[in-house]
């Protein structure tokens, strides 16, 4: 029933988008569109898993325009091959937000600008596909059978309109590329590449970086040894001292790839707009954050979303440097998953993990099955884990803006205190050789010759 309605919504909003852009200009490519089009049959058909998967790639646009300028053909599988037939772990790859290209090359893998009919099609052709690969459809001299990419055609021409066709496949079609980035983020081999250059050691007496003679001993791929609080620039929350930066001028990591990459996530995936705009606009840690992953670090970011960051007051927000504190306590200098912390809490109970806000850090403990950081009503769960998780940062979505707790003043324990209320005297304790001698003294009636016997 709700696959139903889903449907529906789906063909109301392009059959809006349709005649909006068909009224709005007569001369562009999605004016030619009508409501027998190829891509209407298919999201109106029994394909529901392909036109749900086509709406999260957001895709609709790019197939509305080949539609429009071309005579095209779907490769479309049924939806047990999309449910059952699919590695539960390679489906998750797919559905995360930072890798939507991926998504989109594999659906766009399904589609030819050309219309290939099963009785148009002889021997073995060679087409090439809205990704940018190129497929092989074949057919059976003696039986007739069509197959793309060895993939049996179980329904040929199955949706016949003026624009197109679509046919039914057995299995999904799953381009090189797509395999390679799913295997490449499985086994993360992107961050144990080998370094071109061995990684800086450092004087302990200037904080400097020392010259590097010979090759390094570390493992590829291992974290700097400068600590990530002397990498960091100085700020409201560090030393005044200007701490140097890590390494050479060579980055072996693309930061600031990652980090665009990370805050487009935060803001496809919504509900965490207020945290981009932190990053980006009030604050420079988004640059400060692609500087320390260019030169190695890991981080792990706990992103209130934009309910809790509404809940700040503007004094906590306008006093000098307050909105670089208030972030740099929520990033961790490791790299956690939403695994890893639940794991933790689990073992070990409570669990305090660093932060870049020197020196607090934040504590984690499981509750309602969840993961929950801070104390008391400063608090905030885990709301929407691995956001963003590339091997080197880590994002997890918290209902709730953290700050360290004010620790009271430690009272002291060295004074004894009598019963009145009173400092009492200090007694030395004594060891066992000069309780003995005091003994042998009081035997002979000389105790008090020895002041420590008195």
């Amino acid at each position: 029933m709700y696959r139903h309605i889903y449907t529906a919504l789906l063909l109301f909003i392009l059959s809006i988008s349709l005649s909006s852009s068909s009224s709005s200009s007569s001369s562009s490519p999605t004016s030619q569109i009508n409501s027998n089009s190829v891509l209407l049959a298919l999201l109106d058909s029994h394909y529901t898993e392909l036109a749900e998967l086509i709406e999260k790639a957001m895709l609709l646009q790019t197939l509305e325009q080949t539609v429009a300028t071309h005579n095209i053909t779907i490769f479309a599988p049924n939806n047990q091959a999309l449910e059952r037939n699919l590695d539960p772990d390679f489906k998750q790859f797919l559905l995360q937000p930072g890798n939507i290209h991926s998504l989109q090359s594999l659906l766009l893998f399904h589609v030819i600008p050309t219309n290939i009919g099963s009785k148009k099609q002889t021997g073995s052709t060679r087409f090439k596909t809205l990704s940018n690969h190129n497929i092989n459809v074949d057919t059976n001299i003696t039986t007739g059978e069509l197959t793309v990419e060895q993939i049996k055609i179980v329904h040929p021409d199955f949706i016949t309109r003026p624009d197109g066709v679509i046919h039914g496949i057995q299995n999904l079609l799953i381009p090189r590329s797509v395999v390679d980035d799913f295997n490449r983020r499985r086994s993360l081999r992107s961050i144990t590449a080998v370094k071109p250059e061995p990684s800086p050691e450092v004087d302990t007496r200037n904080h400097k970086l020392k010259k590097q003679k010979q090759p390094p001993s570390e493992k590829p791929g291992s974290l700097p040894k400068l600590p990530i609080y002397e990498a960091m620039s100085p700020g409201p929350s560090l030393a005044p001292a200007p701490a140097p930066g890590p390494g050479s001028p060579h980055h072996h990591f693309n930061g600031d790839a990652n980090v665009k990459d990370f805050i487009k996530t935060l803001i496809r995936y919504g509900g965490y707009n207020e945290m981009a705009d932190i990053l980006v606009n009030l604050t420079s840690l988004a640059t400060e954050m692609s500087r320390l992953v260019s030169e190695g670090y890991v981080l792990t970011v706990l992103a209130p979303n934009d309910e809790a960051i509404g809940k700040l007051t503007t004094e906590q927000l306008s006093e000098p440097g307050s909105p670089e504190e208030i972030m740099y306590y929520h990033i961790i200098p490791e790299y956690q998953t939403e695994e890893s912390m639940y794991n933790a809490v689990r073992r070990f109970g409570k669990v305090r993990y660093d932060t870049l806000r020197l020196p607090h850090k934040v504590l984690a403990e499981e509750a309602d099955g969840s993961v929950k950081f801070g104390n008391g009503d400063v608090s905030g769960y885990l709301f929407d884990p691995d956001i963003y998780t590339d091997g080197r940062i880590s994002v997890q979505g918290i209902d709730g803006v953290l700050f360290p707790m004010v620790e009271e003043e430690k009272v002291e324990r060295d004074k004894p205190v009598s019963k009145m209320g009173q400092p009492g005297k200090v007694q030395h304790r004594r060891g066992k050789l000069l309780e003995t001698a005091c003994w042998m003294l009081g035997t002979f009636g000389q105790h008090s010759r020895l002041a420590s016997c008195q």
